[in-house]
């Protein structure tokens, strides 16, 4: 529970973000324990020196939280272009007794109509 362990970390991680070409404003970093669950739910009593994190979203939007919770909620889902043709690429093929072969995947592009 250490500020200044968290921004030794904050520092090392800004600098690996950078380098690999990643905005570090658009990443929310926020202390947790995941062995007492502090600041993963539930703001915690034990590190009353953390105010919560801000990050910048796409278009200059910021979001702001105290928790992880907080900092996945506010992750924006990529948009998927419905209006182009089907692109799914396969992960795996499964054989299914009684059903068949199922193909698995992922629909990146285009849309699937039940």
């Amino acid at each position: 529970w250490s500020e200044e362990r968290f921004n030794e970390i904050i520092k090392e991680t800004t600098n690996f973000i950078k380098k690999v070409g990643y905005n570090p404003k658009s990443v929310a970093f926020v202390p947790i324990s995941g062995w007492h669950g502090d600041n993963m739910l539930e703001e915690s009593a034990n590190m009353t020196w953390y105010k919560g994190w801000t990050r910048e979203g796409k278009g200059g939007v910021v979001f702001k939280g105290k928790t992880l919770l907080d900092a996945i909620d506010a992750i924006e889902p990529p948009t998927r272009p419905t209006d182009k043709p089907l692109r799914l690429p396969l992960q795996d093929v499964y054989k299914i007794g009684g059903i068949g072969t199922v193909p698995v995947g992922r629909v990146e592009t285009g849309t699937i109509k039940a």
